[in-house]
């Protein structure tokens, strides 16, 4: 397997890790394991992205203020996750929190993951661009 197929797969794996993480910690609180594994996907995804760029992109039908938007809005939620990864894995350590509590990080970060789903299922309902493609397993593709 060369190297941008492994990357594409390590993004897709961290990507809904990190989801099912988060919502996991929304629901049952600082679980150490929980947040352990959190955090280091976190960093990770939030890694590659930083070595290697963003694998995403505005599509060819988002136009307009939306298409100049859409990279920063991906730093952006790239920024946001490895600041709730950073703080949840200092926290495991033994550090103070910068910021809000841990359990409020967790809920703020799921309100911008909602608008991240949310403008996805938008585009790739109301645009046709495939943006679920791009980010769901190829085992996945036939449900979309």
């Amino acid at each position: 397997m060369h190297w941008p197929t492994l990357r594409r797969k390590a993004t897709i794996a961290l990507h809904w890790a990190v989801l099912v993480l988060l919502v996991l910690l929304v629901a049952g609180g600082p679980v150490p394991l929980l947040g352990w594994a959190f955090g280091l996907c976190g960093l990770g995804m939030g890694g590659l992205a930083l070595m290697f760029g963003l694998l995403n992109g505005p599509g060819p039908k988002l136009s307009g203020t939306l298409r100049h938007a859409h990279p920063w809005l991906s730093r952006g939620m790239y920024i946001a996750l490895a600041w709730v990864s950073a703080n949840t894995l200092w926290s495991l350590l033994g550090g103070d929190v910068y910021g809000p509590p841990l359990a409020s990080l967790y809920f703020y970060l799921m309100a911008g993951v909602a608008l991240h789903a949310i403008s996805h299922l938008w585009r790739h309902t109301a645009l046709m661009d495939g943006a679920l493609r791009r980010i769901t397993p190829a085992s996945l593709h036939g449900m979309l």
